[in-house]
């Protein structure tokens, strides 16, 4: 298992078959789009509200559309009623979520 620290502080863990990261979810905004880091989490804009596991729901579903991976593959291991998840993602690496923060990728 390999876990490294980027710039702010992000931290992402790498095994063998799987990522696990923090993202700090902002519910009902005006698209969904990644907007940086705050904190150790990535920052995720979500159109859904925090209601009746939604939000939740768009985050599995927006993640795996960006990381290239099955809907399956997303899974929130930490913070389900928090707007601070740990989510671990199968079939993804490090860069793959590295490459999320490009400018390029913002408002996918």
């Amino acid at each position: 298992m390999k876990s490294d620290a980027f710039p702010g502080e992000l931290r992402i863990t790498e095994t063998a078959d799987c990522v696990t990261f923090s993202v700090h979810v902002q519910p009902r905004a005006s698209r969904n789009e990644i907007c940086g880091i705050q904190g150790d989490a990535i920052k995720l804009r979500l159109t859904s509200p925090p209601v009746e596991g939604e939000a939740n729901r768009l985050c599995a579903e927006y993640l795996a559309k960006l990381l290239k991976v099955p809907k399956s593959a997303v899974t929130i291991i930490a913070g389900e009623k928090s707007r601070h998840k740990t989510l671990r993602v199968a079939g993804a690496t490090t860069q793959a979520v590295l490459a999320l923060l490009a400018p390029s990728r913002q408002g996918l």
